[in-house]
């Protein structure tokens, strides 16, 4: 058994640890609420945004922008990826690179280059993955513009042909406790992607913005069977579209964002909680530890004076 000093330390360096995790816990709930409240600022409008584009790209208005087109042929794909600046969020990075890694490996038929957002996506470099840009993250979101060059490289790189497909891999925000990752794709637009892990932003509760909640809303909106209808655009659908097309995508990679962001500051809350408790267990062992060591250092000291007394005694 150690001694009682090496207890002694090992309980204040413990403590030490303590406040800091503490410390880091208030600092992340703080963050998480002004995160929080950014994305529920924005949600309903994100919402409304991205069922309106697929409105868009299940038209004919299609065929007036390039970003409503898929290609015929997909060899290239580009993935903006969001992770965090920094560690100790528990498995808030982890759980989404293996996602992407997961899904690389499904589909290598196709070439993969990634653009991070964050600093710790570069962890996929480990895995032998193409990294062609990186763009700040800060933890607290201001305003749309932090994302602006993202999405003008995106769109460009769509609109000349350097990507056949450009996917979102975020993590979304659910509630405090449950954060989930989630793989979006965003260009081309199209209301037949296999959106299974599309999140929040495109489906919620209040709008479920899917291939069959459009259709049944047109078709009860249509009682003639067989009548197509489109949106009027003033003063034509090319002017209108070239506008409207490239914010709302932008839209979408601010809500990302928003989501991120909050996952990361509500998963370093509950990691960083778990830490301070964990440290006031390891405090409490030692502890007894301590007791016990002093218990058994005071019974050897009073056996060898009771051992002296007799020895003199006799």
């Amino acid at each position: 058994m150690a001694n009682t000093k090496e207890i002694q330390r090992r309980i204040k360096s413990v403590n030490n640890i303590k406040k800091i995790t503490k410390a880091m816990e208030m600092v992340a709930a703080a963050k998480m609420r002004k995160a929080i409240e950014a994305v529920l600022r924005t949600r309903t409008y994100a919402n409304l945004s991205w069922e309106t584009i697929l409105r868009l790209a299940n038209g004919q208005t299609k065929e007036n922008h390039i970003l409503l087109q898929a290609k015929e042929t997909v060899k290239k794909v580009a993935i903006i990826l969001m992770t965090s600046n920094r560690g100790l969020c528990g498995g808030f990075n982890a759980n989404l690179i293996n996602k992407i890694i997961k899904s690389t490996k499904q589909h290598k038929d196709y070439s993969h280059e990634f653009i991070l957002v964050g600093k710790k996506g570069g962890a996929l470099t480990k895995y032998g993955q193409t990294i062609i840009a990186e763009f700040p993250k800060a933890d607290l979101v201001t305003g749309v513009n932090e994302i602006s060059a993202l999405a003008q490289m995106i769109i460009v790189g769509y609109e000349q042909g350097d990507y056949d497909k450009v996917l979102l891999a975020y993590t979304d925000f659910v509630n405090s406790t449950k954060q989930v990752p989630r793989i979006k794709q965003l260009l081309p637009v199209d209301i037949n992607a296999q959106d299974d892990y599309l999140g929040v932003v495109g489906q919620s509760s209040q709008i479920a913005t899917t291939k069959e909640y459009i259709v049944n809303k047109k078709e009860a909106h249509d009682p003639n069977l067989g009548y197509e209808y489109d949106y009027l655009f003033e003063p034509n659908a090319q002017e209108v579209l070239a506008g409207l097309v490239p914010q709302l995508i932008k839209v979408q990679l601010f809500q990302a964002l928003l989501e991120s962001n909050a996952s990361e500051h509500s998963a370093r809350m509950s990691t960083m909680h778990q830490a301070t408790e964990a440290a006031g267990d390891i405090v409490a062992d030692l502890t007894l530890s301590f007791n016990k060591a002093r218990q058994a250092s005071i019974t050897s000291e009073i056996a060898e004076i009771s051992a002296g007394a007799n020895a003199l005694a006799d």
